[in-house]
């Protein structure tokens, strides 16, 4: 009987969560879809897996036997599954970076071109990712390296390099109240629908939501989005406000959409993140090297 192995790694989180919430935060689904997944695993292998309950999923006798089989499985084809990866990119000097939208901004042509010169006839292949995906692709191993904003979940079972940081500005709709300030108190702020990411991105979207800043405050959700174009028209239109780089005014800029600097929040952080394996990439290590030096000749954007 052939299993998909994406069931298998679904089983395998809620079995070491023991909670579907927290199974589908770590996968990066909703949590309807990760049930109907679990759903599915069981009706292919024909048992019960799981007893649920209000408490969250409990193995059964069958659930615990594969559940200590699986775990072990997974990790052994995640490292032959890299290791093949690894050979495949070397061979055709290929370097896959990941990077979120608006991530390192201006300094990636300079640490690319840093990275080409160190590394003559290698070629850098950037997979640009949603904001669905916060680890711009290292979770699911499509990259060798990424360039993101801290944090992100599951961002401290990677190597993260901080480079630099920025303030973070508000978007607001052009004919928006405070539209005409000079800069807004995130007070403000806390009463005005907001244009989120998707509840999946668990610390992601409370980070851009600001939850640690509004002092028990609930958010008001106007709409959800993972690309940056489906986030402009949700401003434009009035869905919603949203926190957002300062570069984004730069690299975001459309009729409709106001950024105002905004008071009260922490500044975002920009980092370039590998996983542990990577340590002993040399060619991982050159590119860390090239950020490190990026972020060395330019100056945080919050002065």
């Amino acid at each position: 009987m052939d299993v998909d192995i994406r069931l298998l790694r679904y089983f395998a989180a809620v079995a070491q969560e023991g909670n579907l919430t927290r199974a589908a935060q770590r996968l990066y689904v909703s949590q309807p879809a990760l049930t109907r997944q679990i759903r599915q695993l069981e009706n292919r292998l024909g048992m019960t897996l799981f007893t649920r309950s209000r408490s969250g999923m409990a193995l059964t006798a069958p659930g615990r036997v594969l559940a200590r089989r699986v775990v072990d499985w997974l990790a052994e084809w995640d490292d032959i599954l890299g290791e093949s990866r690894t050979v495949a990119a070397s061979e055709a000097r290929v370097l896959r970076v990941g990077a979120i939208a608006s991530a390192a901004n201006e300094a990636t042509r300079g640490v690319v071109a840093a990275f080409r010169r160190r590394r003559p006839g290698w070629r850098v292949a950037m997979r640009q990712a949603g904001w669905g995906d916060p680890s711009a692709g290292l979770a699911g191993g499509e990259v060798d390296v990424a360039l993101l904003r801290l944090p992100f979940p599951g961002d401290e079972d990677y190597r993260t390099l901080r480079l630099f940081a920025e303030d973070r500005y508000v978007a607001l709709p052009q004919d928006h109240p405070l539209a005409g300030e000079g800069g807004v108190p995130f007070r403000e702020l806390w009463e005005q629908p907001f244009v989120a990411a998707p509840a999946h991105t668990g610390r992601w979207r409370d980070w851009w939501l600001a939850t640690d800043a509004r002092r028990g405050r609930p958010v008001t959700v106007g709409a959800v989005t993972e690309q940056p174009e489906e986030w402009l028209d949700a401003i434009a239109d009035g869905y919603g406000i949203a926190l957002a780089p300062r570069s984004a005014s730069r690299f975001y800029a459309r009729p409709g959409v106001v950024y105002r600097p905004v008071t009260g929040v922490a500044p975002s952080v920009v980092a370039v993140a590998w996983r542990a394996e990577a340590d002993a990439d040399p060619v991982v290590r050159d590119f860390v090297a090239c950020c490190r030096a990026a972020a060395g000749t330019r100056r945080d954007s919050t002065a």
